[in-house]
């Protein structure tokens, strides 16, 4: 029988009125957790995210040990790729690597389109035990945006400035364009199945959209967003936006029909609340502050916390993902500290 769902989380996405301040942190699930690294004594990650019963224990374990008001779904940002015809590895200390990388409009149109329910269903299974039997806060599905898919696809693995990939969308504009529309109708697709099989909200990560400037970001990318938010949106699901050192993006993604811009620390929630940005924010404390001795850690988040509560709609979150150096304690006493402190600014 399911659990009865904490919606606080969902709430906050949607502006409303909280009793307090709900928190989750990007890669809560994974390398800090000592169970984690047990299991990835004996299991890669693409092996734990194709059983089921072990990726939905992994997605679960940070909400009971951190007491946090969302989950995340564990897996790669590249699980969808390898079903449209991208050969892709995930290699230690390297990331993900491609060895048939995109290199023309040909190359594009080979690319196959992704069948959910015969191409990946240890996700959707996944998604089916979490939401079924397991979880008592919401779970957040996911996906790559096409910018960040691009770059994996294009560069043939991880990069530090994306030459490769803005070389094409300069150079080829016609294979950029058929790229873009290839990979809005699989992130569509994939995350539509995730929220059938029981999500209950999306985060997009286009992680490396920093790389482009405004202006660029307007021609070449935000038209295949727009859409991706515009179909999704028919699923009533909050959605969320977010990417890193892409603050100069944030109020194109808050043009966008989505529900919460993800700020990444370099953008102070109230500069962006001047900036124009009225819908829910998300974030945004620096990761590297979890490795500080607690009076820095707590005096930072009472920081954003006040900024963050100043208008409401307001979900806390790290500025990008737990460091894997991080003590897991800190994240359960700074989860405490973050319904504490907004509790009682709350006047609960």
């Amino acid at each position: 029988m399911a659990k009865p769902i904490n919606e606080t989380f969902l709430k906050a996405a949607r502006g409303e009125k909280t009793d307090y301040v709900p928190v989750w942190y990007m890669r809560q699930a994974g390398r800090s957790q000592p169970e984690y690294r047990e299991i990835k004594e004996k299991y890669s990650l693409f092996e734990i995210t194709h059983q089921p019963e072990l990726c939905a224990y992994v997605t679960r374990l940070p909400v009971e040990q951190y007491n946090v008001d969302a989950a995340i779904l564990y897996k790669d940002i590249m699980t969808p790729l390898p079903a449209i015809g991208m050969n892709v590895e995930i290699k230690g200390g390297i990331g993900p690597v491609i060895d048939n990388p995109i290199c023309s409009l040909a190359d594009v149109e080979k690319l196959g389109e992704l069948n959910p329910e015969e191409d990946i269903p240890y996700v959707i299974d996944t998604i089916k035990l979490l939401t079924e039997e397991q979880l008592s806060v919401p779970l957040i599905g996911f996906s790559g945006a096409p910018f960040t898919l691009a770059s994996y696809m294009i560069e043939g693995g991880p990069s530090k400035n994306y030459n490769k990939t803005k070389a094409f969308m300069y150079a080829e504009p016609k294979a950029w364009f058929a790229l873009m529309d290839k990979l809005g109708d699989m992130v569509i697709t994939y995350v539509k199945a995730q929220i059938k099989a029981g999500a209950r909200a999306i985060q997009i990560f286009d992680s490396w959209v920093g790389a482009v400037n405004v202006e660029d970001y307007r021609y070449f990318i935000k038209p295949v967003m727009n859409r991706i938010f515009a179909s999704l949106r028919e699923e009533n699901v909050p959605l969320i936006m977010f990417g890193v050192g892409a603050s100069h993006l944030a109020l194109e993604w808050n043009d966008l029909p989505l529900d919460v811009v993800g700020l990444d620390w370099r953008l102070p929630i109230r500069q962006a609340r001047e900036m124009g940005i009225h819908k829910t924010v998300q974030g945004n404390l620096d990761p590297a502050i979890l490795l500080a001795p607690w009076e820095v850690i707590e005096e930072r988040a009472k920081a954003i916390l006040d900024q963050g509560m100043e208008q409401g709609g307001y979900i806390f979150n790290l500025g990008h993902g737990v460091f894997p150096s991080v003590n897991p304690e800190n994240l359960k006493k700074l989860t405490a500290f973050i319904h504490e402190y907004s509790a009682a600014k709350n006047g609960r």
